[in-house]
């Protein structure tokens, strides 16, 4: 892994802990199950009960958080590090969820997964596969979409968050100067659009969840072809 990805990875663990450090465990994973349920609802998103999901880049509360009827598997590089560090994360308190300290870029190969199907060439693949706030987080992200999409189950869904520069001239700038030191990539919606659909993902929306004055910050929904 490259050392900006490194870098990022570090302080991004140092991040968690100063936002954390005076919110009470309870209250702050009440709030955030709230969210996750406004930000389905909001975006039309429905999961029946027994689907199989994966919540990649999943952090200390992720979208896992309010999947208790679903086979769900939840990936993240940083998670014992969150488990060591943060007390408002403990893989006991989700017994339905497999949780994986594992980068995306070698997630995949199994000899059996529960609840998940397997493809050809003996990797996982989901109903829905989720990546939210951590695509850009990723330290190679070519082989990350790549990965998204071979993840996700011939006609099932992905969905992608992410924040998108705003103006050219300081994303190229953001590019040589780390002056946003958690995100390794550095990228507009339509470029991230064309990564998608250049992937194999037929997009279907994409969403403004959040305006800001650097970046935006977007939803995008997509079918994997079943054919």
């Amino acid at each position: 892994m490259n050392l900006r990805w490194r870098i990022a990875q570090f302080f991004e663990v140092r991040w968690w802990q100063r936002y954390l450090r005076r919110r009470d465990k309870n209250s702050y994973l009440d709030w955030k199950r709230r969210y996750w349920f406004d930000f389905l609802k909001k975006s039309g998103i429905e999961i029946p009960p027994g689907a199989t999901v994966l919540d990649a880049g999943c952090g200390p509360a992720g979208i896992f958080t309010v999947l208790e009827q679903q086979t769900v598997d939840a990936l993240d590089p940083l998670l014992d590090r969150y488990e060591k560090h943060l007390p408002h994360f403990h893989r006991r308190d989700y017994p339905n969820v497999r949780f994986f300290n594992q980068a995306l870029e070698t997630f995949g190969p199994i000899n059996e997964s529960a609840g998940a199907t397997v493809n050809r060439s003996g990797t996982r693949c989901y109903d829905f596969v989720f990546c939210l706030n951590a695509l850009n987080h990723v330290a190679d992200l070519p082989r990350c979409l790549g990965q998204l999409v071979a993840l996700t189950k011939p006609g099932g869904t992905l969905v992608v968050s992410i924040d998108a520069h705003n103006h050219r001239w300081l994303k190229h700038i953001f590019r040589i100067v780390p002056g946003d030191i958690l995100h390794p990539h550095q990228y507009g919606l339509e470029e991230y659009q064309t990564m998608l659909t250049t992937s194999g993902i037929l997009l279907e929306k994409t969403f403004l969840t959040k305006k800001g004055q650097i970046f935006n910050y977007y939803l995008l929904k997509g079918k994997k072809p079943s054919g």
